[in-house]
């Protein structure tokens, strides 16, 4: 699965548009959306349906591949994040009820 930046860069790339384009579009800063594409900054909710909108990539397909970054982030280091994981997915689907 694309990281948020993969998709928002291949987006762009597809488009044929350069990054001082979109950020004059989006009104964010060139140096931030490139380390959003190159995965080294973290953009926030509003920034990723920016994107989704201005793209127009599917919003939860974007949402999803953010959030999931999120989570990476916080647990790829962890020994235990494949058990964390289950537990927080059975804790998600019990709340729901």
């Amino acid at each position: 699965m694309n990281t948020f930046g993969d998709l928002i860069r291949i987006a762009r790339e597809n488009k044929g548009l350069f990054l001082r384009q979109v950020a004059a579009e989006l009104d964010i800063d060139q140096a931030i959306i490139s380390k959003f594409e190159r995965n080294e900054r973290k953009p926030t909710k509003e920034h990723v349906l920016k994107f989704a909108k201005f793209y127009k990539l599917d919003k939860d397909d974007l949402l999803v591949a953010w959030l999931s970054d999120r989570v990476v982030y916080d647990l790829q280091d962890e020994i235990l994040a494949e058990k964390a994981l289950k537990a927080a997915e059975e804790k998600i689907k019990r709340n729901k009820k």
